[in-house]
């Protein structure tokens, strides 16, 4: 924990936030930033057996910043926590460097199991607010999650997924990957999966009405050029046969 380390983390959180004017008062008024040194002498205790120092320092940090983050948690370099409240950062949770969480981001688990129950982030992961990510997942780098979702499965990379659950609603794209987006929201215009499922169900109901509308009608065509044809036939083998019937259905 140098102060050069320091240095890379305060001017890469200024790239991501715009609203901040100078390091000092990032240094000063920033909760992320407070909760990733916090984090840092927590999890130092944690890994040399210190655990209750470790607890006590990572319930610290909750008090003081409102980002709880489990001492045991593996933390890579230049995480960038923006206002930051409300996250949640399970025991085996491992964040690969250059990732962005902003508030009510939670980082879980949904197993009583003692192993690897907690996502694992690759670098570059934007997370977007309100965001659960659940089970010991991967979420690849450059990955991007939209506010509100809930993922439970693995994210490829540079992908973009929203919703509940969460779904990819845009391709890998290598290149916007590498730009900063913030609240994973990339474009105003994302389209919506369930919008997009429910619109091609509509599209085949539409064309399978129009195929029995089509069937309904060369259906009445054969019957139109068919039963006469018969009737005619018959008629003249049996000339009588029409008048039998007409009396038949009169009785």
């Amino acid at each position: 924990m140098s102060f050069k380390s320091w240095r890379e983390d305060i001017h890469s959180m200024m790239r991501r936030d715009p609203a901040a004017r100078s390091a000092f008062e990032f240094v000063l008024c920033y909760p992320g930033f407070h909760a990733a040194l916090i984090h840092r002498v927590a999890g130092f205790a944690w890994r040399r057996g210190f655990h209750i120092f470790g607890r006590l320092m990572s319930h610290l940090g909750r008090m003081l910043t409102g980002i709880e983050i489990h001492p045991g948690a593996q933390i890579g370099r230049r995480l960038f926590i923006d206002h930051g409240m409300g996250v949640v950062i399970g025991e085996t949770t491992v964040i690969g460097d250059d990732v962005t969480l902003y508030q009510g981001v939670t980082l879980g688990g949904t197993s009583w199991n003692k192993g690897k129950r907690h996502p694992t982030l690759a670098d570059g992961v934007i997370v977007g607010a309100g965001a659960k990510v659940l089970g010991p997942i991967t979420v690849g780098a450059g990955a991007r999650i939209g506010s509100n979702a809930v993922v439970v499965s693995d994210v490829g990379e540079a992908s973009t997924v929203v919703g509940v659950p969460a779904r990819a609603v845009l391709p890998r794209d290598d290149d916007k990957a590498k730009e900063f987006c913030a609240y994973a929201a990339p474009s105003r215009d994302l389209p919506d999966p369930v919008a997009r499922a429910i619109e091609g169900v509509c599209e085949e109901v539409r064309a399978l009405n129009a195929r029995i509308a089509e069937l309904e009608g060369r259906l009445k065509d054969s019957e139109a050029s068919v039963v006469p044809v018969e009737f005619e036939a018959e008629t003249a083998a049996d000339p009588e046969k029409p008048r039998r019937a007409a009396s038949a259905g009169k009785s």
